[in-house]
């Protein structure tokens, strides 16, 4: 495959590499409708070989014009005007030097090679990830397959010892009998009946000790298998429903682990029922040495141990602790107010239907801590578990469990050494089977919670919750935030990825993700990219700004759910671009190309975009509209206020100035599914003027009528009286000051008249030219 269409399939951080390498001197548009010629050319040699470079430079105009024809014959105007202007731009760039055109060429494409390779690296490393956990469960589901096959080799040897003993016993009492007889066997018959009876002797004690032997293998395999469970895939499981809670693609299944546990639990009681047979056999027929007499009682021992210690570890909590009204944020629970939580019990075997009762606890056996808070558990506390209809699984969900705090006694409420959103506290799951004379004491906890009292404190709590299972595994670790441990970049990068990834269609990239490192860890980011990061710098105030850097997230994480959706999901918005950087980027772009970016400065979460002009010099000039809150997106989407924005200056007629998304985009292709109305006149517009603080100041005004309800609460309807009454004023006022200007006065009175009164811009376009 070419190497242009290999970069085209790659996930979007590495296509974000790619949009770096090409600006205005050699855009991506000539890589694009040239790639296969690019790629036959040796642009190594060329680049010193100043004759080849001129030949290639006059081939690659050659090709642009062919390119153009192909454009003319589709009759598509703007692609013509573009490749034009890069032909254009080319020949003034690179004429007197086509050595340097060749050396941009060679270093993209090496670029472009290692960018590549980096991708299949680590698409490498994934399946070789998978291929080894397909390994791993193929070679555990093969010892599974195995313990079941001995047990079954064991019952049939048991039914063929039980046949071989039946046909010994019938044949020595027929030989008893046959003995005291008159016309009885002949002493020569006699011998042989009794060695043939001797000789199953023989067969019956080789028969019990293959037998024995295969009970007690089938126990080391059990063993095996139950090792392999208990110490490694269900920690590992855990570990995983751990990372999911945070944000991370679910990948905790517990259906595989079920079926193991299972076959397991099936196999060790079908050998418990096996040596109860053998028992009924031993009593039958007794002898000396017998296998059976002598390893019985240590192998039932052995099976009742393995399966009691199987039992002990099946009780699981398949969903952690969840307010139902905030899916994606477990483990943070609010108090008096339901949550929700299930537990399975792994092992799935008919006679433990409806006989587990299972209790919720709060904090049991958690030493008390001072200054802790201490809280009640409402609500029916008490279930019981049953088959599933879905899937048949042995569970129990506890849906309207509630908190309430303990009162303190005395004067006043205790201070504790933590906050509220740093407290941990766990919930406990105790239950008790009984059954044929088989007692096991079942118990089970979820992961830390953190117990909030209004849902102001549910982002702090949920930076705590993201911190600690960064961190540790550890379920009873309730002392955690006393001391926390730093984290490095590279582990926090990747969690804050899947906090956009599990709400959105897109986690960040690498720009973004340097881009939060910076605001982290400023110039430590780039001398140290694995740099650590502590608690403080995480969830506490920065020096800066008045304001966590974790709440700052939680907030653009809000802000995309609620107005942000689709700009997100379709790659509109580069977000995490500082404000140095977005102008870094637009420079040498096309005037009217703009980005969205994330408000730093917002606590509450806010977008801008930020756009590009030239001066009379050509020079880039950049602005940047005030950022746009959540309380404003709730009363004209992002793409209306793109659609129609608009910018004044005093004496000239409102215009648009955004022209083209980042990198070059036409702006109604990037956002023209997302506008609401047809007609962009019936739409509301920002009229702009500069602020000092380098933002341009917005007034929402419409360009005709506009229902009350889809205006800003300060926005106010003025009456044509109204109107005609404060333009005869500024008019007066602008001509005492300048009488010799007087049409100059009347179009900045109508502009400030537009720019500092809330107003329907229907009287004003109605007037402006009056």
């Amino acid at each position: 495959m070419a190497q242009w269409c290999q970069l085209k399939l790659l996930e979007s951080k590495y296509q974000e590499q790619v949009h770096q390498l090409y600006d205005d001197s050699f855009p991506m548009d000539i890589r694009q409708y040239l790639s296969k010629w690019i790629e036959s050319i040796d642009w190594d040699n060329v680049a010193v070989d100043e004759s080849l470079a001129t030949v290639r430079f006059h081939d690659l105009l050659a090709h642009l014009d062919d390119q153009h024809s192909r454009f003319a014959l589709e009759n598509n105007f703007l692609l013509q005007h573009n490749i034009r202007k890069i032909k254009r731009n080319l020949q003034d760039c690179f004429q007197e030097d086509p050595v340097h055109l060749a050396m941009i060429i060679s270093r993209n494409l090496k670029e472009e090679r290692r960018i590549l390779a980096a991708a299949k690296s680590i698409e490498t490393d994934r399946e070789n990830t998978q291929t080894s956990m397909v390994l791993e469960k193929q070679k555990l589901d093969n010892k599974v397959k195995d313990m079941k096959n001995k047990v079954q080799e064991a019952d049939q040897n048991i039914k063929s010892l039980e046949y071989l003993q039946d046909e010994h016993d019938f044949k020595k009492k027929t030989l008893k009998n046959r003995e005291h007889e008159m016309n009885g066997l002949t002493p020569k018959q006699l011998e042989h009946e009794k060695l043939q009876i001797v000789e199953m002797c023989f067969k019956l004690k080789f028969k019990r000790v293959e037998v024995v032997g295969q009970l007690a293998e089938v126990l080391n395999v059990a063993e095996e298998v139950q090792s392999d469970l208990i110490s490694e895939e269900l920690p590992e499981w855990k570990k995983r429903q751990q990372r999911s809670c945070i944000g991370r693609p679910p990948n905790a299944c517990l259906d595989q682990l079920q079926n193991w546990f299972t076959a397991v639990a099936e196999s060790l009681q079908q050998v418990r029922q096996q040596l109860k047979e053998l028992q009924e056999l031993e009593q039958k027929y007794t002898y000396d040495n017998d296998p059976i007499k002598q390893q019985k009682g240590f192998l039932e021992g052995r099976a009742l141990a393995l399966f009691r210690n199987l039992l002990e570890h099946s009780l699981v909590v398949e969903r952690q602790p969840c307010m139902p009204t905030y899916p994606q944020r477990p483990l943070v629970l609010q108090t008096k107010m339901l949550f929700t939580v299930k537990l399975r019990f792994l092992v799935k075997l008919p006679e433990f239907n409806y006989q587990l009762k299972v209790k919720a606890l709060f904090d049991k056996d958690v030493t008390e801590k001072k200054g802790f808070r201490k809280f009640n558990i409402l609500g029916t506390n008490t279930k019981v578990m049953n088959m599933e209809e879905s899937n048949g699984s042995l569970a129990a969900e506890f849906r309207s469990l509630r908190l309430q705090e303990q009162r303190v006694t005395g004067r006043g409420k205790k201070e504790g050494p933590l906050i509220v959103t740093e407290e941990l506290h766990c919930i406990c799951f105790e239950s008790e089977l009984r059954q044929s004379g088989l007692e096991i004491k079942l118990e089970t906890i979820s992961l830390p919670i953190v117990v909030i009292s209004n849902c102001n404190q549910l982002p702090s709590g949920w930076a705590s919750i993201l911190w600690y299972n960064m961190l540790t595994s550890e379920p009873q670790d309730l002392e955690f935030f006393l001391n926390p441990p730093a984290v490095s970049w590279g582990q926090l990068s990747e969690v804050l990825s899947w906090q956009f990834s599990s709400v959105t269609k897109r986690g960040l990239n690498d720009e973004q993700l340097g881009m939060l490192a910076d605001k982290l860890l400023g110039q430590k980011a780039q001398r140290n990219p694995e740099g650590l990061i502590s608690w403080t710098m995480f969830g506490a105030s920065l020096s800066e700004k008045r304001f966590p850097f974790c709440l700052w997230i939680e907030d653009i994480l809000d802000l995309i759910k609620r107005h942000l959706l689709s700009l997100w999901n379709d790659g509109c918005i580069l977000g995490f671009v500082s404000k140095e950087r977005a102008k870094a980027m637009l420079t040498g772009k096309c005037p009217g190309t703009f980005l969205l970016r994330f408000s730093e400065s917002s606590r509450d979460g806010a977008i801008t975009f930020t756009w590009v002009e030239h001066d009379l010099y050509d020079k880039p000039v950049f602005h940047a509209v005030e950022p746009y809150t959540k309380k404003k997106l709730s009363v004209i989407s992002l793409p209306e206020i793109i659609r129609n924005y608009k910018v004044m200056a005093a004496g000239n007629i409102p215009e648009n100035p955004l022209c083209f998304l980042y990198p070059d985009i036409p702006k109604v292709k990037a956002f023209g599914k997302f506008y609401t109305r047809a007609s962009e006149a019936s739409e509301p517009m920002d009229v702009e003027s500069p602020t000092k603080t380098g933002y341009m100041k917005k007034y929402f005004i419409s360009v005709s009528e506009v229902h009350p309800s889809r205006l800003q609460d300060k926005m106010m309807l003025m009456s044509r009286e109204v109107f005609e009454e404060l333009k005869r004023l500024l008019v007066l006022h602008y001509w005492r000051r300048s009488p010799k200007n007087i049409d100059t006065a009347v179009v900045s009175a109508i502009s400030s008249l537009a720019l500092y009164c809330d107003i329907q811009h229907y009287y004003v376009k109605g007037n402006i030219h009056s």
